[in-house]
C-alpha cells in the first residue's frame, strides 16, 4: 500500500470512528442541546443594603430574591444567575456596585437598590447605561422618571399612605392630626410630602409637624408637644427603627391615638421592638401575609421553611420582582439589556404574591394597596 493509499485509509477510519461515536450518543447530546437552546440565559445583579442599621430590609429583599431565584431554576424556563453585592444603605456605595455589576460584570438587569435615596443615584446611571433596573422597596415620588430603564413593584407613599389615612378618618372620624417625620432621609422626607398633601386634601388640620433624625433614640420632646395638642391621629413617616422607639415612648407617655405610618413601618419588626406599644398602628401595603390565597400560603409555608421567619413586605416585593424579571427575560428570548427593558414595560396583570401587578407607561407599578392595623400584636385587616 502507497503511503497516499495509507494516508487515506488512516482519515477515513478516524472519520468512521467519529461518526459512531456521535451516533451513539445521539439521543443524549440532541436532547441536551434542545434543552438548552429553550432557555435564555442570563445574569442579574442584586444591590442590597445587608448591613448597617438597616440590614433587615435588605435581609427580607435578598431572602425573597434568593427563594424565587432557586424556584425558577427549578421551572427550567430560565436560567439566571445572581450577582449580589452590599450598598450598606450608602449612596456611594450603591453606586460603586452598580458600576461593577454594569461594567465589570456586565449584568444584564439589576434589582434594587434598597433605599429611594440609593435609587435616585443608582437609577439615571443606569437608565445611562441602557441597563434596565427594578426597584422592589423604592417608594418616594418620582423614581420611575429617573429614565425610561427604571421600574418598580412597590407601591409607592402616594398610594399607600392616602388610602391608610382616608381608612383611619373613616374608622375614627378623625378632624386633627399631628405629624411626626424623619427629615435626613428621602425615604421618610417622601412620606412626609405625602402627609401633608393628604391633610390638605382631607381638610384634616394640621396641629403640629415635628422632625427626628435617623438613628435617634429619645423623641420626648417631640411626643410631649404633641401629647399636650391632643390630635386625633398622629401621622409618623419613619423607618421601622426609629418608628418602634416612637411608638414605645408614645404609649409610655399617655399618647394612646392611633398612628398611620409610611411603608417603612410596615414590618413585623415594629412588633418585636414595640411589643404591645405597637398596637393601633394603621399602614397600607400590598402586602399580607394572612390573606386567603393559595399562593401567598405557599410562600409563606416556603419563606418560613428556608428562614425560620414570617416574610415581610419587603420579602414579598422582592420575591414578586424577581420573577417579573425573570418574565421579562423569557418573554425577552435573549439576555439583551433592550429587548429585557421593553419586556417590563409589557408586563400586564402578572399574578404574584401581592397581586395582580402590571406597569403603566413610566415604569411605575399599577396594583391595591391592603389597609392594615396592628392589634394584639399581629397585622390584621383594618375594617
Amino acid at each position: 500500500m502507497s503511503k497516499k493509499s495509507k494516508l487515506l485509509f488512516t482519515v477515513l477510519m478516524a472519520f468512521t470512528l467519529v461518526m459512531l461515536a456521535a451516533c451513539g450518543n445521539s439521543s443524549t447530546d440532541d436532547t441536551e442541546s434542545a434543552g438548552s437552546d429553550d432557555v435564555v440565559k442570563a445574569k442579574v445583579g442584586v444591590i442590597s443594603y445587608l448591613t448597617g442599621p438597616g440590614a433587615s430590609y435588605g435581609e427580607a429583599i435578598t431572602n425573597g430574591i434568593n427563594l424565587a431565584h432557586k424556584e425558577i431554576a427549578e421551572l427550567g424556563e430560565v436560567d439566571i444567575e445572581l450577582k449580589i453585592e452590599d450598598s450598606a444603605g450608602k449612596q456611594e456605595e450603591a453606586l460603586s456596585v452598580a458600576q461593577k455589576l454594569m461594567n465589570s460584570e456586565n449584568v444584564d438587569a439589576i434589582i434594587g437598590p434598597t433605599l429611594s435615596t440609593e435609587m435616585q443615584i443608582v437609577g439615571p446611571e443606569a437608565d445611562l447605561n441602557g441597563v434596565p433596573i427594578l426597584g422592589t422597596s423604592n417608594t418616594a415620588e418620582g423614581i420611575p422618571q429617573l429614565g425610561e430603564y427604571v421600574f418598580r413593584n412597590s407601591i409607592p407613599e402616594t398610594l399607600a399612605i392616602p388610602a391608610s389615612v382616608q381608612k383611619a378618618i373613616d374608622k375614627y372620624g378623625a378632624k386633627k392630626v399631628a405629624i411626626l417625620y424623619g427629615n435626613d432621609d428621602v425615604f421618610t422626607k417622601a412620606g412626609y410630602d405625602t402627609m401633608k398633601q393628604v391633610a390638605k386634601d382631607l381638610d384634616l388640620e394640621v396641629l403640629t409637624t415635628e422632625t427626628f433624625q435617623l438613628g435617634q433614640s429619645d423623641y420626648k420632646a417631640q411626643l410631649t408637644k404633641i401629647k399636650s395638642l391632643n390630635p386625633d391621629l398622629v401621622l409618623a413617616s419613619a423607618l421601622y427603627n426609629e418608628g418602634a422607639v416612637i411608638l414605645d415612648q408614645a404609649r409610655k407617655m399617655g399618647i394612646d391615638v392611633p398612628f398611620v405610618g409610611g411603608n417603612g413601618f410596615n414590618s413585623p419588626e415594629v412588633i418585636k421592638i414595640a411589643g404591645d406599644a405597637a398596637n393601633g398602628l394603621i399602614v397600607a401595603t400590598p402586602w399580607f401575609a394572612k390573606k386567603d390565597d393559595e399562593k401567598v400560603k405557599k410562600f409563606v409555608e416556603d419563606y418560613e421553611a428556608a428562614y425560620g421567619m414570617e416574610p415581610d413586605q419587603f420579602a414579598a416585593q422582592a420575591y414578586d420582582g424577581f420573577y417579573v424579571m425573570a418574565e421579562a427575560i423569557k418573554n425577552a428570548g435573549e439576555a439583551d439589556r433592550d429587548a429585557i427593558r421593553d419586556a417590563l414595560a409589557e408586563i400586564k396583570d402578572f399574578e404574584g404574591v401581592l397581586g395582580n401587578m402590571s406597569f403603566d407607561e413610566e415604569g411605575d407599578i399599577i396594583m391595591e394597596p391592603t389597609v392594615l392595623i396592628i392589634e394584639g400584636d399581629e397585622y390584621v385587616v383594618f375594617e
